[in-house]
């Protein structure tokens, strides 16, 4: 969750305790990060812009983010979780699924499992965590998401499907703001009305993912925990203070950006076929333009190439650009994750 830097900054600041804090810039273009519990009862979420934050709270406290303190303390949370299983899949610094089928203290019952964790996150990090347990990852982080904070939830077998029914389907896995117009516009609202969907309905209006929203009504979930898990792309990108306006301004942004990618994939130690470059306009919309390859891009200059082709094929409208991002995908099938596993009972783990 991203209320995890917002906690682990008010763990390290008593005087913030209590107080609507946000992470991230008090800059009028700036965004917010985080928001603590406290921020959140005014409206405050995260990618709310930092402007908007400020007139909704004018006592907002804003703290800049420190990633290495909370990539510090993720490792820490993460070796708490080492001392049950091993079948741990990072989802991001602050969310996870364990397996916890068969563990190493032999402890029976996932929902003790979780417990245990709990306190141990509280007592040694001075942190609260929600855990959902089930026996699935869809209904684990069902569960996770239904007492925050400090929640823990189980949705055993029996009950599965009564919960599903009752959930909204901005809940599904899968469902953005997109897909949940497009439910919406099939008369599709809640749990209930979409496992009453035939699943060819579903892959005709949705692709192959409605084959997965169909399993999720009926309760199923076959996806597995990949300990292993392999990175899928590196990228970076870069928020103007002001737009900028013209393409030749937007190309003298790339090289420094074009540096940075590279930086990144050599300490990643990453491969991939496909550059993307992304731009984002000053009404805040988002254009994405890709190009693959037969060989893997690691390159500044290559990015700074590419990148200048495909801004060619953007259209801009007369409008400036407030954001530009790199990031190459798609590595090599070699180097993806080939885990199998088995997960019976899964916690997925919420740090706040």
């Amino acid at each position: 969750m991203d209320a995890f830097y917002a906690s682990v900054e008010q763990r390290d600041h008593p005087e913030w305790r209590g107080k609507p804090l946000v992470v991230g810039s008090s800059h009028p273009r700036g965004v917010v990060a985080a928001a603590s519990y406290e921020a959140r009862k005014f409206g405050i979420h995260s990618a709310m812009p930092s402007k908007k934050a400020l007139q909704l709270c004018p006592h907002l406290i804003f703290v800049p983010p420190r990633f290495e303190v909370y990539r510090s303390v993720s490792r820490e949370i993460h070796d708490i979780f080492s001392e049950y299983t091993d079948l741990i899949e990072p989802l991001s610094l602050d969310e996870a699924f364990l397996d916890v089928t068969d563990n190493k203290p032999g402890i029976p019952l996932a929902q003790d499992i979780a417990k245990e964790i709990k306190i141990k996150i509280k007592s040694q990090l001075g942190l609260t965590a929600s855990a959902g347990v089930s026996y699935n990852k869809f209904l684990a982080k069902i569960a996770s998401d239904m007492q925050k904070p400090d929640g823990l939830t189980v949705i055993h077998p029996k009950k599965a499907l009564r919960v599903i029914e009752n959930l909204p389907i901005e809940a599904f896995w899968g469902v953005g703001k997109v897909t949940a117009g497009r439910m919406h516009e099939l008369g599709i609202h809640t749990g209930k009305e979409l496992r009453e969907q035939p699943e060819d309905y579903l892959v005709r209006n949705f692709g192959k993912i409605g084959k997965l929203f169909a399993e999720f009504a009926q309760g199923n979930d076959h996806r597995e925990v990949e300990p292993d898990r392999k990175r899928l792309s590196v990228g970076c990108e870069h928020t103007f203070d002001e737009d900028i306006m013209g393409k030749e301004q937007i190309i003298a942004r790339f090289d420094d950006l074009a540096y940075e990618l590279e930086r990144r994939i050599e300490k990643a130690h990453f491969q991939g076929y496909t550059f993307t470059l992304k731009i984002k306009r000053g009404d805040f919309k988002q254009v994405t333009r890709s190009q693959t390859a037969e060989a893997c891009f690691t390159l500044a200059r290559e990015f700074i190439e590419l990148a200048t082709e495909l801004l060619e094929t953007v259209n801009l409208d007369n409008h400036g650009v407030r954001l530009i991002g790199f990031s190459v995908s798609n590595p090599p099938a070699d180097i993806l994750s080939e885990t199998t596993l088995n997960p019976q009972l899964l916690i997925p783990f919420e740090e706040y």
